[in-house]
Order: structure tokens, then sequence, then C-alpha cells
């Protein structure tokens, strides 16, 4: 079958290797001259290494748990699987590379603005400002900004930092050879929350980035055009992180191709629930953290990427 996936990130290089390796004729079309170099943390759990187990080589460090700094208490938080600091842009270049070795065709400097033609089935993994979405007349996710930079500084800790904010929060990642700060938050808020927080910690960083993040579940109803990862708006509503969801929405594609109906059912009965308990709990533990401290645990043992 011939199959068109817009958009070389993530998604759209895994699900062309997966899909070329079942013996489909892919092409994928990237706006970019190459691959890689988007705003990212890489910070992901231990399931990567099930859908891409050559990615152990790009581990930076490994972390154990979280801190969560609310105003009168500290929550410590720990991981059901642990996490790894990954070189992200190394990441993607892999996929890449095994893509490509699988048979899927790679054109660069494509920016799609209309559905390709001549094929029969067509995957828009064109990330959070989606095209092909915009091209099936569906409404955007809701939006975010998350931006990050790093302190040229050596850390071996293993335990990520967070500050909850207006709308997000702020975080601190070891990376073994940097450390990275980083905020997501309202795409109005998000750089004046971040510039004060810099400046009350006399912190100045090095190779600040940004990028759109989505939060969203925008999925067409549709027998050939199909969206996975940032396009559907697939992120973790309390982190913003959309790797392994992102990964897990393409198994799922992978299983049910080419009926996109029933990969969109698949979807909605997996993802939904995990959405809704996952923006509920958000609001509870903010909520608590800010105005009821003392009802929250010091120590609290969370699953990794989807809460339950």
């Amino acid at each position: 079958m011939k199959v068109a996936i817009v958009g070389g990130g993530t998604c759209g290089l895994y699900l062309g290797r997966k899909l070329s390796e079942k013996g489909n004729s892919v092409t994928i079309f990237e706006k970019s001259k190459s691959i890689g170099g988007k705003a990212c943390s890489g910070l992901f759990s231990e399931r990567i290494f099930n859908f891409v187990p050559e990615s152990r080589d790009l581990v930076k460090n490994v972390i154990k748990g979280a801190v969560i700094h609310f105003p009168k208490k500290d929550v410590e938080l720990v991981f059901s699987n642990k996490f790894y600091v990954i070189d992200r842009s190394g990441f993607d270049v892999l996929l890449g590379e095994l893509a490509k070795q699988s048979g899927a065709t790679i054109n660069f400097n494509s920016e799609v603005s209309e559905l390709p033609n001549n094929f029969e089935r067509i995957i828009g993994c064109d990330g959070a400002l989606s095209s092909i979405r915009k091209k099936l007349g569906l409404k955007d996710p809701n939006f975010k900004l998350g931006i990050l930079g790093f302190l040229k500084k050596k850390s071996s800790g293993n335990y990520v930092e967070t500050w909850p904010c207006e709308n997000g929060f702020i975080w601190k990642i070891p990376r073994g050879d940097s450390i990275e700060y980083g905020i997501m938050a309202s795409l109005s808020r998000a750089r004046n929350i971040f510039k004060n927080f810099l400046a009350e910690q006399n912190i100045s960083l090095m190779d600040v980035q940004s990028r759109v993040i989505p939060q969203g579940f925008i999925m067409p109803r549709n027998r050939f055009v199909a969206l996975c990862g940032d396009a559907v708006g697939l992120t973790k509503p309390w982190s913003g992180g959309g790797v392994v969801w992102g990964l897990t929405a393409a198994e799922i594609l992978l299983k049910n191709f080419p009926d996109f109906l029933k990969y969109r059912r698949k979807m909605i009965s997996f993802f939904l629930p995990k959405i809704v308990f996952s923006k509920l709990a958000v609001k509870i533990v903010y909520s608590m953290g800010f105005q009821f401290p003392y009802l929250l645990p010091k120590k609290n043992k969370i699953e990794s990427d989807f809460l339950l």
C-alpha cells in the first residue's frame, strides 16, 4: 500500500520504519532540511526502549523521581519506571536512519499544504500546528508554550525539580553534562514567568529554545487520512511530554492499519479515560499543594506515563 506520512519527527519516522517493514511503500515529507533540532527535554520513561531499543546508547543520565516545590511544602514523586535523559536530537537522527534502512523514502524541504496525491493512505504527523489537521477542517487543540535552556555545568543528580506556576510549571533536569531549566505555561505568560524565575535564582541560560505544546485529543473520522502524535494534540496533561504517548498511539495505528476508523475507536477507548483522569488529578494536586499542603503526603509513588 502507498502511504504518505507528513512530518519527519518522532512519530512520523517511527511509523515510516514500521510500515515499511510491513511491506508498504512509504514516503515521508519533512519541511525542514534535516532531521532533529526541535526543542524537547528528551526525558523519557524506560518504556522508550520498548519502542526503540537502539536508543539505549543515547542515555545521558538516569532519573529516579521528582520533587515538586510548592510554596509551603516539598512533595517527592517516585516513578514506577525510571526515566532517562536522552540525547533528543540524536534520538530523531537514529529514527531517521532506521526508517531509511527499512526502505522508507524521506523527502526533505517538502512542506505540505495540500493532501498528497496518489497515495492510498495519508498520516499527519506534522506536529502541533498540523497542516493536515487544518485541511481536514478540524479545530486546533489548546496550546501552551514550552521554553528551555541550559547551564553548562555538570550535574549527575537523579531527581528532577519542579516549581508549579500559573497554568503550568518550571523544571530543572540534571542532564549529566549540563543542567536544563524550562517552563510550560500559557502562551501569554510563560516568557515573563520564566524570566522572573531565572532573575530571582540568578541564572543565565544558554541555547534557549521554545516551541508550542499542544494539549487536546483531535481525532478525524476519515477512512483514508489519520493523525498521530502532536498533530492529535496528544501530550501528557501534567507535563506536556508527548513522545511515549505519541509512540503508543503509533503502535495502536500500526495494529489497526489500514483501518483508520478502527484506529480512531481504539485511540478513544485507550486515551480518553487517561486524559480525563490526568486533568482531574493535576487540578486536585495543584489545589491541595497551594491551599491545603498539609493534606499531601511528602512521598508518593506514581505510574510513570499514564498515572493509572
